[in-house]
């Protein structure tokens, strides 16, 4: 690095962080030199401040009961362990009877959001499951989806559904009975999609097709998260790319609620299992042009449990939410990441100068906003809710 690379990056940094927004031209730059200490330090101390801007010193957590509805999927994804063949002896589809089972253990334990995540339209790759569902009443998976999300309303919580590509009509029938929904964007670069490129054999990682489901997602004004993984491929110019893409759907729709920025960790039994993970430090670099490329709305979030040994890191580096942790369930996308229990997220928190707070699936942002909400769930959100828009005590972060 020379001085005048310093001072170029001084200059370009000088003023994102009030103005929460960080030029295009200037991020692509810094985006090549995040490998050089002095930058990567600068971009960072620049993205704290834009953090302490947007939120002051709160950083927020989801106290969630994870319920993966099917880990059955079409997709196969080179990195993934979730998936399962139906054959596999961890192939899994709860009942509704077993999705009561979670929701009320998420209950008592004082959760208020119900995570829903699973596999992809496995109707359409598995003719057994197709036949199961149909015995069941169910044309699709999304139909069952829906009545699971009705017993996660009726146990008392708040569902967040993560299920992958799905149409307008199946995102209308779930938003009454969800507080929020999400897709992982992961990248705009289609080269991912390529032979022995980590979406190969995963047609619903098409950009083109995630992109439209956030927009369909934005028309619908549902609150909703999204999120790039990083490592898996891509390049700096991919990485930027993927980030101004976020930003722009919340520009036009205002329903970007949240960017997770998530690591690729390699995993045994994948076809990527040999290939190298970043570096903690290039994974805080990422973190901190993120959130300068952002800005002040759109909340970012890291999963604790995916970066154990960098929280401290992280929250200098502009993390304002921690995601969701449960008291109950492990991460079934990440089995072998066990989650941090509450009271050590919180002193960790806190031992980095910042405050922990527990929310909603939805934020504070869009609670005020009927126009978000279907059927009676922002009412149902409200009894949740202090004056602020944070989750109120339910037996989470004050009994930790």
């Amino acid at each position: 690095m020379t001085t005048h690379d310093l001072s170029h990056a001084e200059r370009a940094l000088r003023d994102a962080p009030e103005a929460g927004r960080l030029d295009r031209a200037d991020a692509e730059w810094l985006a090549t030199r995040l490998g050089d200490a002095s930058i990567r330090a600068a971009v960072m101390a620049a993205a704290a401040e834009s953090k302490r801007i947007a939120c002051g010193d709160v950083v927020t957590v989801s106290r969630n009961v994870f319920v993966p509805l099917t880990n059955l999927c079409r997709d196969r994804c080179s990195y993934c362990t979730f998936a399962k063949q139906p054959d596999s002896a961890e192939a899994k589809t709860y009942t509704l009877d077993e999705v009561a089972e979670l929701i009320s253990g998420g209950d008592r334990t004082g959760c208020i959001e119900a995570l829903f995540c699973l596999g992809d339209k496995p109707e359409i790759a598995y003719r057994a499951y197709k036949e199961w569902l149909t015995g069941e009443g169910f044309r699709s998976t999304a139909e069952y989806l829906v009545e699971g999300c009705k017993v996660g309303v009726a146990g008392g919580l708040l569902p967040h559904t993560n299920a992958g590509i799905l149409t307008v009509p199946e995102m209308e029938a779930l938003k009454p009975v969800n507080a929020s929904m999400g897709l992982m964007l992961e990248s705009t670069s289609p080269k991912l999609r390529g032979k022995g490129q980590a979406h190969q054999y995963a047609p619903d990682k098409d950009p083109k097709v995630r992109l439209r489901m956030h927009e369909e997602a934005g028309e619908l004004k549902i609150p909703f998260t999204t999120g790039m993984l990083i490592g898996i491929g891509e390049d700096e110019a991919d990485r930027v790319d993927t980030l101004y893409a976020i930003r722009d759907l919340d520009d036009r729709f205002d329903h970007i609620q949240e960017a997770i920025i998530q690591p690729f960790h390699p995993k045994p039994g994948t076809r990527m299992r040999w290939a190298a993970a970043l570096p903690d430090s290039e994974v805080a670099g990422w973190i901190a042009l993120s959130r300068l490329v952002l800005g002040h709305r759109i909340q970012l979030q890291a999963p604790p449990n995916l970066a154990p040994g960098l929280l401290e890191e992280l929250l200098h580096a502009g993390v304002g939410d921690w995601g969701g942790v449960s008291p109950v369930t492990l991460d079934f996308i990440n089995p072998e990441a066990p989650w941090p229990t509450l009271r050590d997220l919180r002193d960790r928190t806190e031992a980095a100068g910042q405050r922990l707070v527990e929310r909603l699936p939805v934020y504070p942002r869009h609670l005020g906003r009927p126009e978000f909400f279907a059927g009676d769930m922002l009412e149902r959100t409200q009894t949740f809710v202090d004056d602020r828009g944070y989750a109120l005590p339910r037996g989470g972060l004050e009994a930790a």
